[in-house]
């Protein structure tokens, strides 16, 4: 029989539970979203917290009204997150701009919508790749193979998907609206279990439901 633990012994730190909100530094004035990020941070306060990003000239300049990012937001509530935005920012410099804000704040996960193709101006893997510090490569692998079972031109996204902050996982998804249903689809599948494991909670055990 192991004996009870002297007074004063040292413990190891439980892991956080995953149904707890953890703490969060919130949005840092020296590290600012840029222009509408005003007043984000009200997820920050639930379990499972998500910032969605939309990347676009035109609908960040109102020529259109962003589809993809008010589905994306619905989608992630869907699966248990608490949303934030969509921050719809122009292509490039902006959303890394979002990005750096957004992990600063301690988002779980932010979601990008928009600016993964081959135009010139797609420029949200270029900015993603400034951030993350390392790749999850099998999430945009999935991804692209969920769309390329309906559309074959889902080959030609090239999102990423990796970790900023130490906490916080960035995906990029394409900007159409279908390209954002793919998305949902695969990450409905994974991405409890994923910000699980990023704040150091074990693995799945096969058959289990959460």
């Amino acid at each position: 029989m192991t004996p009870p633990q002297a007074a004063g012994a040292h413990r190891p730190p439980e892991p956080p539970r995953p149904d707890a909100a953890p703490a969060r530094p919130g949005p840092q004035a020296e590290v600012p979203f840029p222009q509408g990020g005003e007043g984000l941070g009200e997820a920050l306060r639930a379990p499972y917290a998500a910032l969605v990003v939309t990347a676009s000239n035109r609908a960040s300049a109102g020529v259109y009204a962003d589809r993809g990012g008010p589905l994306l937001a619905e989608g992630l509530a869907s699966i248990g997150f608490a949303v934030d935005g969509p921050l719809v920012v122009p292509d490039g410099d902006p959303v890394e701009q979002a990005l750096r804000a957004g992990t600063a704040a301690g988002y779980d996960v932010i979601v990008t919508t928009g600016g993964t193709g081959l135009s010139p101006t797609d420029r949200t893997p270029e900015v993603t790749r400034a951030v993350i510090e390392y790749d999850v490569p099998g999430i945009p692998e999935a991804i692209r193979a969920e769309g390329l079972a309906k559309v074959p031109t889902a080959a030609l996204s090239r999102g990423l998907a990796g970790v900023a902050g130490g906490r916080t996982l960035i995906i990029n998804l394409p900007g159409s609206t279908g390209g954002v249903r793919d998305g949902i689809a695969v990450l409905e599948r994974i991405l409890r279990h994923a910000v699980d494991q990023i704040r150091g909670g074990d693995h799945p055990r096969p058959g289990s439901s959460s």
